[in-house]
């Protein structure tokens, strides 16, 4: 990818795709009557943020939190466009009750995990493995950077364990199959590729910048960062913990950055694969519908950037919409 590329991230959402642009995020979601349909939001944000997005270790903690709030909101649209797709008579949708798809219950889990789950998520994730290894191996030994070791490996197994487990459920294996959808047209856009399904559909659906990666580094870099500051207790451990998280993150954005910006290169790009290889769970291949509907996000998203760069931002610029997918 040259310089001058950009560099575009996205998320996967309920049956479509969320991709950030420099002045607008835009999710396109397929309906069920096959319409591609979008949420356009102008990206704004405070001078405040934006300093803090400037200062290294801290702009990572500020960035991921800021990307989790406003995901949330493409999130809940999607959620809500399934829902009213799937809104029926009510004996109809007795009889369907126990059907395959987004229950009430899933949709608002997946809503509320948006905002939440970055925050609480990261912190029940940080301190299972600390009590689980406590019981196991309290008295086995002294060291605490051994107890550090197996604590970190505790936490891989559950986080591999978890993905695996919910990869196995259609929807979120349909989820997963966006997510790799996303992916194939970032990579299909940084190699310089028209932006077509079948071009679209040659890239690998893993990517370097992938938050799956992210994952995976603050596993490995929280076992180096903990093992820094001995403790002695259990107590003293779960303090340490939480209170050495934000330098976790923080270090582990800093961290993917540069593995992302030396991927080129043939002897560092094995800094990047654990991330990689835990994509394999996060991401499944995608059908040809649904890059389509990852390539219309990503175009509109193109197309509103452009407009805005233009002409000035215009409130009628920016509004949901319908793509007929026969047209493209």
């Amino acid at each position: 990818m040259s310089q001058e590329t950009p560099s575009y991230g996205g998320q996967a959402v309920i049956e479509g795709v969320m991709f950030g642009g420099k002045h607008v995020n835009v999710t396109a979601v397929r309906r069920k009557n096959q319409e591609i349909t979008f949420l356009e939001v102008p990206r704004s944000e405070k001078s405040w943020v934006k300093k803090l997005r400037k200062i290294p270790l801290l702009r990572g903690l500020v960035s991921i939190i800021d990307a989790s709030a406003k995901g949330s909101k493409h999130l809940n649209y999607s959620a809500e466009a399934y829902a009213e797709d799937e809104t029926e008579p009510e004996k109809l949708a007795k009889q369907k009750g126990k059907e395959e798809g987004w229950s009430l219950g899933m949709i608002l889990g997946v809503a509320v995990m948006g905002i939440l789950s970055f925050v609480f998520g990261k912190v029940i994730f940080t301190l299972v493995p600390v009590f689980v290894e406590d019981i196991l191996f309290r008295n086995a030994f002294d060291n605490y950077i051994l107890h550090n070791l197996i604590e970190g490996a505790i936490k891989l197994v559950l986080l591999l364990v978890y993905l695996w487990a919910i990869s196995q459920t259609p929807v979120i294996k349909r989820l997963f199959q966006y997510h790799g959808a996303e992916h194939k047209v970032i990579s299909a856009f940084e190699a310089g590729d028209e932006l077509t399904v079948e071009n679209v559909q040659k890239h690998s659906r893993l990517h370097y910048r992938c938050g799956s990666s992210f994952m995976m580094l603050t596993i490995v870099l929280g076992v180096i960062i903990y093992s820094i500051v001995p403790w002695h207790t259990l107590v003293e451990r779960i303090v340490q913990r939480l209170i050495l998280l934000p330098l976790v993150i923080g270090v582990s954005f800093e961290v993917l950055k540069g593995t992302n910006a030396v991927r080129e290169l043939p002897v560092l790009r094995f800094l990047g694969y654990p991330g990689l290889w835990l994509q394999l769970l996060t991401t499944k291949e995608p059908n040809n519908e649904q890059v389509e509907v990852s390539i219309a996000s990503f175009n509109r998203m193109r197309e509103l950037d452009a407009a805005i760069e233009a002409n000035g931002y215009q409130q009628s610029n920016v509004t949901g919409g319908i793509l007929d997918p026969a047209k493209g």
